[in-house]
C-alpha cells in the first residue's frame, strides 16, 4: 500500500482523541515516560529524569520479511491501561537477600489500520528507568512471521560519551574505547586489534550493554532482559541525529527472528542515575527477567571456588589446598 492511502485510512479511522500522548511517572517521581503516535500512526515514545531529556522522541515498530506493509506506520490506539506494582522476592544467589519490584506500567494495545494486525508495548517505569517490549497477541491477521530489522529507537539528548566496543555477531574479546557518540565511526578502525574472531558488523554498530554520560553528568545505560527465543540486539548509531537503532543478529539466510503469535520480544532497558553506582544498583535486569523455573533451589549454595590451576600450583609448591 502506498503511503499515502496509508495516512488517509489512518487518519480516517484514529480519533484524534488518541493521538494524544499517554504518560507515566516513577514511583519516585524522577521519571516521565510519554507514549504518542506521530503523524503518520508510527509509536513512538520519549524519556525524562528529573525534567532532562534521556532519551527524546523515538520511534518504534518493525521491518517483516516478504509482507506488504511493515510494522511501522498506520497505527491506532484501541486501549491503554495504567497499572502499579510493588512487591519483593528472594534470589537464589547474589548481593541481596531480598529484591524490591516497583514500577508503574503502561500497556498500550495497538491496530494497524489497512491490515487489521495488533501490536501491544508494554512500560515499565522503575524508579531507575525504563523497560519496554513488544507483544503479539494471537490473532488471524498475523500468525507465523518473519523479521528483517526492529525498528526500535534511541535518540539520544547529546553527543555523550560512551563507553563502548563494536558491534560483533561472534565476540565480546575487544577492549572498551571511550569516545563521543559522534567519534565511534573514526575510532572503529583502531578498536579492532590482532583477534581473529573479531569481526565488526558496521561503521558504527556497538554492543549492549551500552554505558553512556553525558555533558550534565547523567549516566545512561541501554540493554535488554529476558532474551528468550530472539536474537541479540546490537545498537546501530545515526551520527549525524545521535539516533541509535536496534539492530539485530541475523541468521546464515539473514532473517532476525521467526515468530508466531502469541509472541513477545525481550525487554528493551534504559537505566539513568546520577553516578555510575546508581546504574550497578538499579535492580530493573532482574525484575525484568524472568523468574527461576525452578521450583525446589534448596540444592543451589553459594561457595568459594578457585581455578584447577590454581589449586594445582597451590597442591604442589605450597602443600595446601585453600
Amino acid at each position: 500500500m502506498r503511503l499515502s492511502s496509508f495516512l488517509v485510512a489512518y487518519l480516517f479511522f484514529c480519533p484524534v482523541s488518541l493521538l494524544l500522548a499517554q504518560e507515566i511517572v516513577s514511583p519516585n517521581g524522577h521519571f516521565a515516560m510519554r507514549f504518542s503516535l506521530d503523524a503518520s500512526g508510527a509509536p513512538t515514545y520519549q524519556l525524562d529524569f528529573k525534567d532532562q531529556p534521556v532519551i527524546k522522541s523515538s520511534r518504534l515498530g518493525f521491518d517483516l520479511i516478504n509482507d506488504s506493509v511493515d510494522l511501522q506506520i498506520g497505527f491506532r490506539v484501541l486501549e491503554t491501561d495504567t497499572t502499579s506494582q510493588d512487591e519483593t522476592w528472594n534470589p537464589v544467589w547474589g548481593e541481596e537477600s531480598e529484591i524490591r519490584n516497583h514500577y508503574r506500567e503502561l500497556l498500550v494495545k495497538l491496530e494497524q489500520v489497512s491490515t487489521e494486525r495488533k501490536l501491544i508495548i508494554r512500560f515499565r517505569l522503575f524508579d531507575s528507568g525504563l523497560g519496554f517490549r513488544y507483544e503479539f497477541p494471537m490473532q488471524e491477521a498475523m500468525g507465523h512471521f518473519a523479521i528483517a530489522e526492529e525498528l526500535t529507537e534511541f535518540a539520544m539528548a547529546g553527543d555523550h560519551t560512551a563507553f563502548w566496543i563494536p558491534g560483533d555477531y561472534d565476540t565480546q574479546e575487544y577492549d572498551y574505547t571511550e569516545s563521543k557518540l559522534s567519534e565511534i565511526r573514526d575510532l572503529m578502525e583502531s578498536a579492532i586489534t590482532p583477534n581473529a574472531s573479531q569481526t565488526p558488523i558496521l561503521e558504527t554498530a556497538v554492543q549492549t550493554a551500552l554505558m553512556m554520560k553525558s555533558e550534565e553528568g547523567l549516566y545512561i545505560n541501554i540493554h535488554e532482559a529476558a532474551l528468550i527465543d530472539y536474537a541479540a540486539m546490537h545498537l546501530e548509531l545515526n551520527d549525524e541525529q545521535m539516533i541509535f537503532q536496534s539492530h539485530l543478529t541475523p541468521d546464515a539466510q539473514g532473517v532476525k527472528g521467526y515468530l508466531y503469535t502469541p509472541a513477545q520480544s525481550p525487554w528493551r532497558t534504559v537505566i539513568v542515575g546520577e553516578s555510575g553506582t546508581d546504574i550497578l544498583a538499579s535492580r530493573i535486569t532482574y525484575n525484568l527477567n524472568e523468574p527461576s523455573k525452578i521450583e525446589d533451589t534448596s540444592w543451589i549454595k553459594p561457595m568459594k571456588y578457585g581455578s584447577l590451576v590454581g589449586d594445582d600450583y597451590r597442591a604442589k609448591h605450597l602443600g595446601v589446598y585453600r
